[in-house]
């Protein structure tokens, strides 16, 4: 059995991985277009690993979450990759919020976390001095990790596994060959029984080249950071997160530590102007013309005007930005916020303009796409490997 992965993501080199493990007689194929693996979702992101606490149990979200974060601190520790499990609060600032935050805590409850723990006022000023909060939830099985060491470590293991993994070597053409496939790539062939399209950003095109119907829609949202000076590091000790708003899809900015040091705050979410637009000046003619025509993303503005307005003002106003930061840490000023990074997020979307809110993976009985994988993908990745693997197997019988 030939396997074929589309895509060198985090996913993509996870599921390959876990095939290798479960299949040794089977032969695996990565391609990935870039000149190296990794480049966009899998190491453009706050490098923080989520315990599953926000997400609806017995959800693929939650499972996968919860199984991921502890396989991926045993990977790290295995592999040597920098990691801490540093723990999380996510705070409440009025009344308004305390009870969305009771739900969240029987949400991480239900979906087996361990040792979560409601903290009156005092008790949060004694693990974060500066937070500002009538009540928050702590999760101590969150952390933070090295993505980028995490995809180097998932390369070696790979290839002493002895999978082929292709880079610069954008998919083309899916074309069928009998119950297979040939998967034309810009440096040549290849012969595959069954496809995984792991392809990030761009899952729905190669589904499209598959002979898919494009059911959902990649909706490329841009997520810009701060970073805190050196001399306001201090007033953040863990990872501090705001209760989300339940008619927003979004978590809201929050601070991170940051695994070699320092503290990042953000981010906004607004539309990308390009998939792998990580500056506002990146602009993509077919990335762009591929959202505003879709009907789905007008629907979903119309819905949500007012968080869209006030995001897309908080991305050109830093008093704005830090206005929002000074909720959680009241002392935050301006003069500590320095220019950070960006992230895409690959996020599905359906034409009525909601948001998919769980793993989308469609099974065919050659193919296997993956059609939606946010946050907490890069988390989960391993689980997320295992379960790909595991349905490759049932389907390539």
């Amino acid at each position: 059995m030939r396997i074929g992965i589309i895509g060198g993501g985090i996913v993509g080199l996870a599921t390959s991985w876990q095939l290798r493990r479960r299949a040794p007689d089977w032969g695996v194929t990565l391609l990935e277009k870039e000149p190296g693996f990794g480049r966009h979702q899998s190491t453009h992101n706050s490098g923080v690993l989520h315990a599953g606490l926000y997400y609806k149990p017995g959800s693929a979200k939650a499972r996968l979450a919860v199984e991921g974060i502890r396989q991926m601190v045993a990977f790290c520790r295995d592999h040597d990759v920098p990691h801490e499990t540093c723990g999380k609060l996510v705070v409440a600032v009025d009344d308004t919020e305390t009870g969305r935050l009771k739900t969240l805590l029987e949400r991480g409850e239900q979906n087996g976390l361990r040792g979560l723990r409601w903290l009156g006022r005092e008790e949060l000023r004694e693990i974060e001095p500066h937070a500002a909060g009538l009540a928050a939830v702590h999760v101590p099985e969150e952390g933070i990790v090295d993505y980028e060491a995490v995809i180097g470590a998932l390369v070696a293991e790979n290839r002493r596994a002895g999978a082929v993994l292709e880079a610069d070597a954008r998919v083309e053409r899916l074309r069928r060959d009998g119950p297979g496939w040939i998967v034309g790539h810009r440096r040549g062939e290849v012969a595959c029984d069954f496809i995984v399209n792991c392809a990030g950003l761009h899952c729905d095109r190669v589904g499209v080249l598959a002979g898919e119907r494009r059911e959902t829609q990649i909706v490329p949202f841009r997520g810009e950071y701060y970073q805190l000076r050196a001399s306001a590091a201090g007033l953040v000790r863990h990872l501090i997160y705001p209760v989300p708003d339940a008619t927003f899809p979004f978590l809201g900015v929050h601070y991170t530590r940051l695994i070699h040091g320092g503290v990042e705050a953000g981010p906004n979410a607004i539309l990308a102007t390009a998939r792998e637009g990580y500056r506002k000046t990146d602009v993509n003619l077919r990335d762009l013309a591929d959202a505003l025509t879709f009907p789905g993303l007008w629907r979903f503005m119309g819905r949500h005007w007012a968080m869209c307005c006030d995001e897309v003002v908080r991305s050109l106003s830093k008093r704005r930005f830090c206005a929002s930061l000074q909720r959680l840490v009241p002392e935050i000023t301006e003069d500590d916020l320095e220019p950070g990074g960006a992230g895409v997020r690959a996020q599905a979307m359906t034409s009525a303009g909601e948001l998919v809110q769980d793993f989308s993976l469609l099974e065919r009985p050659n193919a296997l796409h993956v059609l939606n994988a946010p946050s907490p993908a890069a988390t989960a990745s391993l689980a997320i490997g295992a379960e790909i693997a595991a349905r490759v197997q049932a389907l390539a019988r």
